[in-house]
């Protein structure tokens, strides 16, 4: 090997690039075992001083020869035909005036276009709905496939669901809510805005910018907007009623019944089966005497209140098996109905007591403390 081969100079040292120190006058040792690995060069990508004569040039990187633009992108999911959509609605547990009521408004959607293509005057339809029942009775995940009908019947371009709520609308400062709440609608066109809780926004002038702007909006955007309001069902008549401009635009309003108890236990097996967990007869029992004995007001949570007792039984199922090295398959997948339940502390005072070391000394009476100390009691004097 010549000496003059710079290549196994340190890159940082003088002479390495032309103009800069100098090159050293004597050769390096080159009795160097030949094995040893050459040097790897990483190609900068900033600018800079040319290699001298004789260097290696530097071999590109995989990165830097290929382009961004060359790199694969996911392939988007095909979009579901109404068929499709409509059956995945049917399939829902329960909200059978849920599904007739969607059912109705897309025949009366799809003859009014067909009657549009035909050259014929329509009537004015409104597209906007509200959704009106107590949590966890499906409101979003219908809003969610009325988006998708919309889209299949040529009503929306894209068809996605944005969901927000007042904190998302109104502004802190009395003038910025209309610009905030035009960005939201925005990010919806084409698709479907749900405002959850929607009589939120009544009662102060926040609220009623928020309100003023969404009318505005729904009008520019008619063509390509859908807007679903959803809540209580006496706050959001009282809603609705108040303003002119939404009691024009929302004439069609769907009620979402809360759930029997046989339909609770449905989503309960059904969401369970869904994670691959298996639900004994036994097990199924706990549900519903637990179900029987939860109170079911306004706040009941419907099919929420079984996700999550579904929820705290697997943490409660992974806690039993803490102790066993390798379950079986079986033991892996069935909960049991001791699973079912309120959430235990997993750490019961048994095995806390170690940690905690012993117990407190017991405070003094009460009567006997002035500014949180005890009080000293002269017995040597008798009091009157």
């Amino acid at each position: 090997m010549s000496w003059l081969d710079l290549s196994r100079l340190d890159p940082n040292a003088p002479g390495r690039f032309p103009g800069v120190g100098s090159v050293p006058t004597e050769p390096p040792n080159t009795e160097r075992p030949t094995t040893e690995p050459p040097v790897t060069r990483t190609p900068s990508t900033t600018s800079g001083p040319p290699a001298p004569p004789g260097a290696e040039p530097a071999t590109p990187t995989t990165a830097a020869a290929t382009p961004e633009s060359a790199v694969p992108e996911a392939e988007p999911e095909p979009e579901k035909t109404l068929d499709e959509l409509l059956a995945e609605l049917d399939a829902l547990i329960g909200l059978h005036e849920v599904k007739a009521e969607i059912h109705r408004q897309v025949a009366v959607l799809r003859v009014e276009g067909l009657r549009t293509k035909a050259g014929l005057k329509s009537a004015t339809i409104t597209r906007h709905l509200v959704f009106v029942g107590n949590p966890g009775t499906g409101k979003t995940t219908v809003a969610r496939l009325v988006g998708g009908i919309y889209r299949a019947l040529g009503l929306l371009t894209k068809g996605q669901l944005v969901e927000v709520d007042r904190s998302e609308l109104v502004a802190g400062y009395l003038g910025q809510t209309a610009i905030k709440t035009a960005e939201v609608v925005a990010s919806a066109a084409g698709g479907v805005l749900f405002i959850d809780e929607a009589y939120s926004l009544a009662g102060d002038q926040y609220g009623t910018e928020a309100v003023d702007t969404l009318v505005k909006e729904m009008e520019d955007r008619r063509d390509d907007l859908v807007l679903i309001v959803a809540g209580y069902p006496d706050p959001m008549v009282v809603f609705i009623a108040q303003n002119p401009g939404l009691a024009s635009r929302f004439r069609t309003t769907i009620e979402f019944a809360d759930y029997t108890s046989d339909e609770l236990l449905a989503i309960f097996k059904s969401t369970a089966a869904k994670a691959d967990y298996d639900l004994p007869e036994a097990t199924q029992e706990r549900f519903t005497a637990i179900l029987a004995a939860t109170p079911r007001g306004p706040s009941f949570g419907n099919g929420r209140f079984a996700r999550n007792l579904l929820e705290g039984a697997v943490g409660r199922h992974a806690w039993r098996l803490r102790d066993i090295p390798e379950p079986t398959v079986t033991q892996l997948r069935e909960l049991l109905p001791e699973d079912v339940g309120p959430e235990p502390n997993p750490l019961d005072v048994g095995e806390l007591a170690p940690l905690l070391g012993p117990p407190p000394e017991p405070l003094s009476d009460p009567a006997d403390m002035v500014s949180g100390q005890p009080t000293e009691v002269d017995d040597s004097e008798e009091t009157t």
